[in-house]
């Protein structure tokens, strides 16, 4: 099957004439590609589907191929670490460019060509763990050719309790208990983000009836309504933008909007605007600290509007949770992370602009469910669950967490 499908790409690439080279190369595959019969498609689907499945078998969470930075080579990302695959096929560019062009429509192909990005996803039938599973998939252009990243969403939802947050940490974050709000969820790429986010979603369906809107691009985990009812709302397949997906969702009598990012001035806006009408709301940011991400949404509007948006802010501001994956001595990866509850201190110092204050009441808010990053790598160092070394490196404060760990 493998073998065939490869024959498949060969022969189509082959006959890309010698004359067109660069982007044009990708534009003569968009415009031919439907010459490939049904059954051409069908295996080549199957052998994507076949490099998934290794992929899952492999515990790796993504898997990259296509554009020049492959080297011909499929890569895993595996606890961390980015590994070429000695046993899968190789593909020449134009052949990765096919394969990839393969898994979407002809108005994403067209939207691709003139964005040079497209972010979808993609799900099949894996036979072996009798289930559906699901990818989170970036295409984009890599030096005049199309490249792929496709990361694996969880089959299966975390307990909450499974993430070690404080339960007053967990109480803030519950509709139950307050009805309305902003959380972060706040990390760099490939941090867990959508794992935390999932697991409170997760939490609310398993005990409060209420409505949730999940608005993502792509839609990753698709959640199936039990004691709330549920909504998933793609941007690009079912909403415009981030922006019309908040705005919109104010008439669809929802008690909780979970925004998959908060990427640009207009989403941060819109959440603060929705979050002051009385609504809870979940989303995140790519930033590596609780300060860091009260800064950044400042900084991310108008210079004219910050003061209001900083007071705004701080009204609205429940918690943030920051956080990382680290190496595990078991050659895994374990959760570390910092977490804000947003005190009647932590608000003034918001409104004042004194966030740098922020850090030591996060350092002395263990009672009111707050950790540091800092305090929470030498717990996992005590535990012996990450080395000396690995908390080191992933501290925000290396000065502070040597002294933690001379304590």
């Amino acid at each position: 099957m493998i073998s065939d499908a490869k024959q498949i790409l060969s022969a189509f690439t082959a006959k890309i004439p010698s004359s067109v080279f660069g982007p044009e190369r990708v534009n003569y595959i968009a415009d031919h590609i439907h010459e490939l019969q049904v059954e051409q498609r069908i295996q080549i689907l199957q052998l994507v589907n076949s490099i998934l499945g290794t992929m899952i078998d492999r515990q790796a969470s993504d898997v990259e191929l296509g554009g020049h930075g492959a080297q011909n080579y499929v890569w895993y990302r595996i606890f961390g670490k980015k590994e070429r695959v000695a046993d899968i096929p190789q593909f020449t560019e134009d052949e990765a460019s096919t394969l990839i062009m393969i898994l979407l429509s002809k108005s994403q192909i067209d939207f691709l060509l003139q964005e040079k990005n497209l972010d979808f996803s993609y799900s099949f039938h894996f036979d072996k763990a009798q289930l559906a599973v699901r990818f989170r998939a970036d295409a984009y252009f890599d030096l005049d050719s199309v490249a792929l990243n496709m990361r694996s969403i969880q089959t299966r939802i975390r307990p909450i309790e499974s993430l070690d947050f404080h339960p007053v940490a967990v109480k803030t974050m519950s509709h139950s208990y307050i009805k309305f709000g902003l959380s972060l969820i706040t990390g760099i790429t490939g941090s867990g983000k959508s794992t935390t986010l999932d697991a409170i979603i997760d939490f609310h369906n398993d005990a409060d009836p209420c409505h949730i809107v999940i608005i993502a691009s792509p839609i990753e985990y698709v959640h199936k309504s039990r004691k709330a009812i549920i909504k998933h709302r793609e941007v690009g397949r079912d909403v415009n933008s981030f922006k019309e997906g908040v705005t919109q969702a104010l008439r669809q009598d929802p008690d909780i909007i979970v925004i998959g990012e908060m990427r640009d001035s207009d989403t941060i806006m819109a959440a603060l605007e929705v979050t002051d009408t009385g609504h809870k709301v979940f989303s995140t940011l790519h930033t590596s600290s609780a300060v860091e991400s009260i800064d950044r949404i400042i900084a991310e509007v108008n210079p004219t509007e910050q003061e209001r948006v900083r007071n705004r802010l701080a009204d609205v501001l429940i918690s943030v949770a920051s956080q990382k994956l680290v190496p595990s001595l078991d050659g895994k990866r374990v959760l570390a992370k910092e977490v804000l509850i947003v005190t009647p201190s932590v608000r003034a110092a918001i409104k004042n602009n004194n966030t740098s204050e922020i850090y030591m009441m996060i350092n002395q808010g263990g009672p009111q469910g707050m950790v540091t990053m800092e305090q929470d790598l030498l717990r996992l160092y005590a535990e012996r669950k990450i080395s000396k070394e690995s908390a080191i490196a992933y501290a925000n404060n290396k000065t502070r967490i040597l002294q933690l760990i001379k304590g």
